[in-house]
């Protein structure tokens, strides 16, 4: 029985602590950061911190906001290193796809033009049957779809790419 001269376990003290401080400190952290979720992470990390210590220092409340003073410190000098390094344009080059070059953009157009020219010159079924095919549908999935025998499909599909190659021959813009 732990009586009031009886000096309590840490795990005791720290709960008490924190049932008495962490609002006062993430209060605090909040309006020195503007950013709440920041100032949750950053009062948490400031009492794992403790925790993981094992003892109270002499002075808690003192040694909490030194070690969440110094959190802050950091986040910010990380944050403003990642602003500096990651600059938009430097996020691009890092992270995107290279731009596409102006005369490869105008083949695209023109080679999507001719794709759609020879596909608006099927048959609807035929342009159905290798639209599914193009989207990776399965045999028994486009004979289900388009209410055509399985067997069939191989077959229809191989007379469909024919005449696409035909219209897209057939094209105008053909090399």
């Amino acid at each position: 029985m732990t009586g009031p001269s009886t000096p309590s376990s840490f795990r005791d003290r720290f709960t008490a602590l924190f049932d008495a401080r962490f609002e006062g400190l993430y209060r605090y952290l909040d309006r020195l950061s503007g950013e709440p979720e920041l100032a949750a992470d950053l009062a948490q990390e400031a009492f794992v911190r403790l925790y993981q210590r094992g003892s109270l220092p002499d002075a808690p409340d003192a040694w909490l906001i030194t070690v969440a003073m110094n959190l802050f410190r950091n986040a910010r000098s990380m944050q403003t290193r990642r602003r500096r390094l990651l600059t938009v344009a430097r996020a691009e080059a890092v992270l995107a796809d290279p731009a596409p070059s102006p005369a490869h953009v105008a083949m695209d157009v023109a080679s999507s033009t001719r794709v759609r020219a020879a596909l608006d010159q099927l048959p609807e079924r035929e342009r159905q049957l290798l639209l599914l095919r193009a989207e990776g549908y399965s045999y028994r999935e486009i004979s289900a779809a388009l209410d055509v025998s399985d067997a069939s499909i191989g077959t229809l599909l191989a007379r469909a790419k024919r005449a696409f190659r035909e219209a897209y021959d057939d094209e105008p813009d053909a090399s």
